[in-house]
């Protein structure tokens, strides 16, 4: 191996990166405590490093340099000289190979080594390369971010893993995605967009490598601007594609973004990047001991998303994102991060308000998950007006009315109109609550009617990992059971299916649920890269399916579900209110009424005069059959849309009967009388 020293350009760096330019490219990398930078160059065969480069000008906090003979498919990392001393907060060391932040793409995927986190080992042989790449051109300008209308929160490998209709090859991949197996599925459930569980290169959590176990979720990034080998080969051109592929049958893609911490972890993880670049800078440390990393996040680091080069690299991956690979927006994972500094969150924090103030990306659809582990982390409602906010609340409250707690009617009621508790106060829509009742975390919606208590033993931790309080129910017996409790449990799916597709806000469902998908009671199923975790296509109800997208289209057509909180007033011509809760007898509730009981009825109405459309939904929680007068109108009857009591076999179209079945949600539809 050879050592060169880099000429100093000869204008100053305006931001990291690599440029390439003719006979060469220019390297710019951030550190503020390095007293060095070297650039070190392999073989695109072998782990041998055949030249050294040391960026031979700084300018402030950026050294940079011009290296000949740089063309697209060079391999490279960077490695650091400084001080290592933890306890100030400095972790330097030469010997450690590090990912260039602004690398677009690696050549291989990350595995964690013990090595990774012993200092004075050298790790060339443990760190992914960064691929030189030509720059992107982008096809066309970015499309119009949509709202959503039904988010379906995906997993990348495991969505296509074990799907026999995608050529083995594509496979857990975002050409798996993009195959049209894949997106005919989308296009049956009558999705409007999928989010993409993280996708930017992650490692393995330390521990799991002595239990046979690997990541499967990519909640522990190490890149924020190259995407993982095992989902994109070919980097941001399968994302692109995937993008372009379900754009064209009109479902826009979201990505699930770590942007809260990375994959290094607390003192005792590898170094791979970040750390080995400028720990002190990139990772918000404890304001009276610079040696104790703040851990806001319950994964060791906290990213500093309130200093200037930690915004300036998110805000790039966010833009070569939507620029490049097509997306329509963001879900931000643990984002009370993304507003928080030493005096704690802030919806005007610098990050926020770059997003906020960006042409690019302040017109995407932005989710935050409003909360993070630290002190006051849980910010719920608390996002700037451009946000949408998973909506836990909701999840929560749901599960409590359909399990049965008392008083739960009130909270659930609150949920299914829009949550203008949580909401209003700012002038927010309904639609910025994301509804859900399962996500990737936590128990799969058939799961929550299976088990009360977590089965989390494969995961190597004696059960310790997960949530304890999942609010399911096992329907009388815990675990797998005979075909009639089946039975009961398929009906329970519909009904909190039909709950949250026919709520005011933005509805989510996770993929699998739709068709039945278990994890055999495991609710943190993060480090189950196996069947237990991808979806199972060979078992999947498609009969559910079918019901979901009928859902879905059901929410598409009824005007009475507009983005808007319920209102009394009288809109429509007829002294009748807009919107009113129900008795079983059809009369308004009062007050007292609300105190416990199994239904919950809300009738909306739309239009003026003779044009007036009035849409009522029933909730029943009960184990029996409850019978319901619903309010006459002189010309008008009432007739059945939908009931989750069956997902295929009643006649929709025909006259209520006046009974609502039990475990159910029951959609009825006025029309004239001839």
């Amino acid at each position: 191996m050879r050592t060169f020293i880099a000429g100093a350009l000869d204008r100053a760096p305006s931001s990291p990166g690599l440029s390439l330019e003719e006979g060469g490219a220019q390297f710019v990398v951030f550190s503020r405590n390095a007293s060095a930078i070297d650039v070190c160059l392999f073989d695109q065969t072998s782990d041998y490093e055949f030249a050294r480069w040391r960026l031979g000008g700084r300018h402030g906090d950026l050294f940079h340099g011009f290296i000949p003979a740089i063309a697209p498919g060079v391999r490279y990392g960077l490695r650091a000289q400084g001080a290592l001393d933890l306890a100030a907060g400095q972790a330097f060391d030469a010997s450690k190979l590090l990912i260039d932040p602004y690398a677009t793409r690696l050549d291989r995927v990350c595995v964690y080594d013990p090595a990774l986190s012993r200092y004075g080992i050298d790790t060339a042989s443990l760190v992914p390369r960064a691929i030189v790449e030509a720059p992107l051109s982008s096809n066309a300008p970015p499309s119009p971010a949509q709202r959503p209308s039904f988010i379906y929160e995906l997993n990348v490998r495991a969505f296509s893993m074990m799907n026999p209709a995608v050529p083995e090859l594509q496979r857990g991949t975002l050409a798996g995605l993009a195959h049209p197996a894949s997106i005919a599925h989308l296009v049956r459930l009558g999705v409007s967009h999928v989010e993409l569980l993280p996708i930017h290169a992650w490692v393995d959590e330390r521990h799991l490598a002595s239990l046979g176990l690997t990541n499967a979720w990519g909640y522990n990034p190490i890149s924020y601007m190259a995407l993982d080998p095992r989902l994109a080969p070919n980097g941001m051109a399968d994302l692109r594609e995937a993008c372009l592929a379900l754009r064209a049958v009109g479902i826009g893609v979201l990505l699930d973004v770590v942007f809260n911490h990375t994959g290094e972890g607390d003192w005792q993880g590898p170094v791979l990047s970040f750390r080995g670049l400028d720990n002190a800078n990139y990772y918000r440390h404890s304001t009276s001991d610079p040696g104790v990393l703040v851990n806001d996040t319950g994964c060791g680091n906290t990213l500093a998303c309130n200093r200037a080069p930690v915004v300036q690299l998110l805000m790039e991956s966010m833009r070569r994102c939507v620029e490049f690979g097509g997306v329509e927006g963001f879900r931000f994972d643990l984002a009370t991060v993304l507003g928080r500094s030493d005096n704690g969150f802030s919806p005007e924090a610098p990050l926020l308000t770059a997003i906020a103030q960006d042409p690019l990306l302040n017109n995407r659809m932005l989710i935050a998950e409003p909360w993070d582990t630290g002190p006051g982390g849980y910010q719920l409602g608390a996002f700037p007006a451009c946000f949408f906010e998973w909506n836990d609340r909701y999840r929560d409250d749901v599960r409590r009315f359909w399990r049965g707690d008392h008083g739960a009617i009130g909270a659930f009621a609150t949920r299914i109109s829009g949550s203008q508790d949580v909401f209003g106060a700012s002038h927010r829509a309904p639609s910025a609550s994301v509804d859900f009742i399962a996500a990737h975390d936590g128990f799969t919606l058939r799961d929550l009617v299976t088990w009360t208590v977590k089965r989390n033993g494969a995961n190597g931790e004696n059960n310790r990992d997960g949530a304890d309080d999942n609010l399911s129910w096992n329907c009388g017996f815990e675990g797998p059971g005979d075909a009639p409790l089946e039975a009961l449990r398929d009906r329970d799916v519909r009904a909190l299916v039909a709950s949250v597709l026919l709520s005011r806000g933005t509805p989510m469902m996770t993929a699998g649920d739709e068709f039945g998908r278990t994890q055999h009671g495991n609710n943190n199923a993060y480090c189950q890269d196996n069947g237990l975790m991808w979806l199972d296509w060979e078992h999947a109800d498609m009969e559910l399916a079918d019901y979901v997208g009928r859902l879905a289209r059901l929410r598409r057509q009824l005007p009475q579900w507009r983005d808007c909180y319920l209102s009394a007033d009288d809109g429509a011509g007829f002294n009748i209110p807009r919107a009113q809760w129900l008795r079983t007898d059809g009369l308004p509730k009062r007050e007292h009424d609300w105190s416990d009981g199994d239904c919950v009825i809300l009738l909306c109405s739309v239009g003026e005069g003779v044009e007036l459309a009035r849409a009522l939904i029933a909730f029943n929680r009960s184990w029996k059959p409850c019978e319901f007068t619903p309010p006459p109108r002189e010309g008008y009857g009432w007739a059945l849309s939908l009931t989750s009591a069956q997902s295929v076999g009643y006649e929709e179209g025909a006259a209520f009967c006046g009974e609502l079945d039990a475990r159910s949600v029951t959609l009825l539809v006025e029309h004239p009388v001839f």
